[in-house]
């Protein structure tokens, strides 16, 4: 402690009397990094986040505050929208239907009635011609020959899949507001449809075009007559018949409207529905059958004793 205090004091008498002697000192460390270049990224030890606030709602905000968060963000406030996108890939019926003559595939072309109707078809003739023409300006290559065996596949393939009862891959063969009338009253029942020959070959009698929205969006219609013989059988869900027969083939007239969107590139034929004249008698429907409830009968109770035979017991009981 002695020593401590004069090595102090001695020190301190020779700086006052020798102003200019210099005293060791000791050095302080060096704690700059030599490359400078990192330095901003050095002082920002601590980043702020601002984070977001979960618990706010959209609907308790202000106009003014919605716009202002969105400002923050760089949003641009969103616009209304009403329209709702949709795709017309079919029209919902036919339009100008064709009107079969009557008596048709029973009349010969020789008697009266039947060169009346020949006539009428010519009459009608101008306007089909007009529609073919516009659908070859969509497609080139569309003949009516042509046509009618591309119809007729279309026509055996989508019986063979409604028999099948394949109701994804029959939408390539119906449009979509054929489809229901195609899946109506065919469930629990069993099918068995075969197409056997032509009885005349399929020919185009009606053809239309008509514009849907705008001038661009054409769809086209075409009338195929079928004059051909098949087997249909249908039993429903017990196994029993309830039309037509496997063994017995019919002769069968009909009219099959095709349809196909013009302006799309990928528009093909399908069946857009089947015209039914008006002179042609109703069929009668079909026999449904149901399971017979089974009758239950009621529990049988004990019969009941008359008074008189009760009182009489107990009159005669010790």
């Amino acid at each position: 402690m002695s020593l401590r205090l004069a090595n102090f004091v001695t020190i301190r008498l020779l700086q006052d009397n020798f102003p200019l002697l210099l005293v060791p000192q000791c050095r302080e460390r060096h704690t700059k990094h030599w490359d400078p270049k990192w330095k901003s990224l050095r002082r920002q030890k601590v980043m702020k986040v601002d984070l977001p606030k979960f618990r706010e709602k959209p609907e308790d905000l202000t106009e003014d505050q919605m716009r202002a968060k969105l400002k923050e963000h760089g949003l641009l406030p969103p616009r209304p929208w009403v329209e709702k996108p949709f795709f017309i890939s079919s029209t919902g019926g036919i339009f100008e239907p064709y009107v079969p003559p009557e008596g048709d595939g029973k009349i010969s072309p020789i008697h009266m009635q039947g060169a009346k109707q020949k006539l009428q078809f010519l009459e009608k003739k101008s306007k089909t011609m007009m529609a073919i023409r516009k659908i070859r300006m969509f497609e080139e290559e569309f003949d009516t020959t042509a046509f009618c065996k591309e119809a007729e596949e279309i026509y055996v393939k989508m019986h063979e899949l409604m028999a099948k009862k394949d109701w994804e891959n029959i939408t390539d063969y119906v449009t979509e507001r054929a489809y229901p009338e195609v899946i109506h009253n065919v469930e629990n029942k069993t099918i068995h449809w075969k197409f056997i020959k032509n009885i005349e070959l399929p020919r185009v009698v009606h053809a239309r075009c008509t514009d849907v929205i705008t001038k661009e969006n054409v769809f086209g219609q075409t009338t195929v007559r079928f004059h051909t013989q098949q087997m249909l059988a249908v039993y429903d869900r017990f196994g029993r018949l309830m039309h037509g027969s496997e063994i017995i083939a019919k002769d069968v007239l009909e009219y099959i409207v095709f349809e196909k969107h013009l302006a799309n590139v990928y528009g093909k034929w399908r069946i857009q529905g089947k015209i039914i004249p008006d002179w042609l008698p109703p069929k009668q429907p079909s026999e449904t059958t149901y399971i017979k409830p089974v009758e239950e009968t009621p529990p049988t109770l004990p019969a009941e004793v008359p008074p008189e035979e009760k009182e009489i017991s107990k009159e005669s009981s010790p």
